[in-house]
């Protein structure tokens, strides 16, 4: 599906959406970053800026090459650097890329995996679908709520949760790597049923 590179391939490339720049840190759209962050620290990798757009490293996880990456070409258009990515590491199947991201749909705290599907109107996934062209890339849902009254989705993704929601925030990333780490063991089916229910 897309051009090899030259060495050996990665078996995965986890993509965690979020938007560059300390003010975005610690909002709720940054949770797919967060994710990302953590599983680099996990497996001794560093996040650095590369010509992809993104900050990104190769790590191993169970004798696996995993790529991890952060893109920094801001959420709407995380499919450029996805694109570039995919490139970098030689990944050929889009079942091979996991986008883990903020979801609107789903509670505060709540953590769904799967596979392709719609973009809710989530720009980062939309730019990501038109990139890579196609929807098949497995996902790693993070709720951060609805928003409250009549405040716009984008309002709420971009402003820093409350306390008690941060909280249930920082134990949802450490699910979500662990979400990502299952994926990577023991298959998508089992991790959907683990994590779905």
């Amino acid at each position: 599906m897309f051009r090899q590179r030259t060495g050996t391939p990665a078996d995965w490339l986890v993509i965690g959406l979020g938007n560059p720049g300390a003010e975005y840190a610690g909002t709720r759209h940054n949770a797919g970053a967060d994710v990302v962050a953590l599983l680099a620290e996990r497996h001794g990798g560093r996040l650095r800026l590369g010509k992809e757009r993104a900050l990104a490293d190769e790590v191993k996880v169970d004798g696996q090459r995993v790529a991890l990456a952060f893109p920094q070409t801001y959420m709407n258009d995380s499919g450029l650097a996805a694109g570039l990515l995919v490139r970098r590491y030689g990944i050929e199947d889009l079942e091979r890329v996991i986008v883990v991201h903020d979801e609107l749909d789903l509670p505060v705290g709540r953590l769904k995996v799967k596979v392709g599907g719609g973009t809710a109107g989530h720009n980062g996934l939309k730019s990501l679908q038109a990139h890579l062209k196609g929807n098949g890339f497995l996902r790693v849902r993070i709720g951060v709520g609805k928003p409250p009254g009549k405040q716009f989705g984008a309002d709420h993704v971009l402003r820093k949760p409350s306390k008690a929601e941060r909280t249930e925030l920082e134990i949802v990333v450490v699910e979500a790597a662990d979400a990502v780490e299952a994926i990577m063991r023991e298959g998508v089916a089992a991790a959907m049923n683990r994590y779905n229910t």
